[in-house]
């Protein structure tokens, strides 16, 4: 076959720049990495990728929040060190916001805000695989974020993993208890909806999750990145039918991180809220004076990790976040409408793919089509998924490996739609015709292997 004359991106821009960074694989580049050498390509090569490497929100931050922390600023806030955790308003807020959209009942004392759900997640392995001698794992259900994995390994925390897809249901129940049977996992941690394969855990599986955590005092990390984005079904009325489903409805043994970056934009912010239940926050374990110099599990949390870590969260933002929240609790602001947008790109991104060859990897969701949400999963006949990640380049378009996640489908990609507008999709298309065209279903042509 013949070269293609010309890729939508200079060849020799996308080589040097790949050079230039000195990694190993393109395709096995972190999140960070990849995005890194997009900017030098658009840099050098004055185009536009379509960019669906980062799950960073494409939304404007609400304005509610945005006045808020002004105001707050103004009143002099910036001046003073904040709680650690949190100033009482905003705790009471994120108690009845889990309230609402959960229907769990936690104490104010027992929420607080964190930079982050990143910082959340580090603090709660920090916290969870300390608790308890010889109870020292994580385990990863997955696919998933790759830095969680990174998080674990910085903290010299071992863990095992496994890639739930062929155990939806009813075959969860032997496929987890074959790791917590051994009574070294101390936490397991998973994201609901899913990133990257935006599949939802159902109540069976959650009630399934839950009773093995209770078995095996082993506790759960939901992570609720994309709170309420499962725009299957309306998640939005305050203290209305139907709840968010949670691990929190079957188990004492959980630990709530809910992010603000993507359900209400304020990821520039790096604020985002966890949520213990009382029996755990107020719980003793010996182990844990030794790191933290408290038993006490919520103590140890707050005044141990976090104090170590962070000091708290910016005193201003948490009165923005503090603002927001109200609103929402009192059904002012329908934050779940406000990034249905979200699930209307997924819908023309992932025609424009499967109409030009390429295939959905995670398609079915325990029986139905996978929703359409903040990311979606591809791959394309012939090409393995970290061989595709750098092919895609020349062709102006980013995406991560799944193989980077922790799946098992090391065909596939990960894409995120946040910042791919309206006024992109025109430029998509052409790029996945013009793929289709120069990568006929069946050739062996690779411009990675020119």
């Amino acid at each position: 076959m013949k070269m293609p004359l010309k890729t939508p991106i200079d060849r020799s821009i996308v080589k040097q720049e790949i050079t230039a960074l000195g990694i190993e694989s393109v395709g096995l580049a972190s999140i960070r990495e990849l995005n890194r050498i997009v900017n030098n390509i658009e840099a050098a090569s004055g185009e536009r990728f379509i960019r669906m490497e980062m799950g960073v929100p494409g939304l404007d931050p609400p304005k509610i929040a945005v006045d808020a922390e002004i105001e707050a600023l103004k009143k002099g806030v910036g001046s003073k060190y904040p709680p650690f955790d949190g100033i009482p308003e905003l705790k009471q807020e994120i108690s009845l916001f889990v309230k609402n959209f959960i229907d769990v009942d936690i104490k104010p004392v027992s929420c607080f805000p964190t930079v982050g759900s990143m910082q959340g997640c580090y603090l709660a392995m920090m916290c969870t695989t300390r608790r308890t001698k010889g109870k020292d794992r994580l385990l990863f259900i997955d696919p998933g974020f790759p830095v969680n994995k990174l998080q674990a390994k910085v903290l010299g925390v071992s863990y095992d993993h496994f890639d739930v897809y062929e155990f939806r249901g009813e075959k969860l129940e032997s496929k987890l208890e074959s790791y917590l049977k051994k009574g070294d996992v101390a936490a397991l941690m998973y994201s609901n909806p899913n990133n990257p394969a935006w599949i939802c855990f159902t109540d069976q599986e959650l009630e399934i999750i839950g009773r093995l955590s209770t078995k095996y005092d082993c506790i759960v990390m939901e992570d609720l990145a994309y709170f309420g984005m499962d725009f299957r079904k309306d998640y939005s009325q305050p203290g209305q039918l139907p709840f968010i489903p949670s691990v929190a409805k079957y188990t004492d043994n959980y630990i709530l991180l809910i992010s603000s970056s993507k359900s209400f934009s304020l990821a520039g912010q790096r604020i985002g809220m966890t949520a213990i239940p009382d029996k755990l926050f107020t719980s003793t374990a010996e182990n844990l004076k030794e790191w933290f110099g408290s038993d006490k599990f919520g103590y140890a949390y707050i005044f141990g990790a976090m104090y170590a870590t962070s000091s708290g969260v910016s005193h201003s933002n948490q009165y923005g976040l503090c603002g927001l929240l109200k609103a929402v609790n009192n059904g002012s602001y329908n934050f779940v409408d406000n990034v249905k947008e979200y699930g209307d790109r997924a819908v023309v991104m992932k025609r424009l793919f499967v109409e030009n060859g390429f295939q959905i990897v995670y398609d079915m969701d325990e029986g139905e089509k996978i929703a359409d949400g903040f990311y979606f999963t591809i791959s394309f006949p012939g090409f393995t998924g970290v061989e595709l990640v750098e092919e895609l380049l020349y062709y102006g378009i980013s995406a991560i490996s799944l193989i980077t996640t922790g799946s098992d489908r090391h065909e596939g990609l990960r894409a995120c739609v946040s910042l791919t507008g309206q006024d992109r999709f025109q430029d998509l298309e052409n790029r996945v015709v013009q793929f289709k065209r120069d990568h006929p279903k069946g050739s062996d042509f690779k411009l990675i292997g020119s």
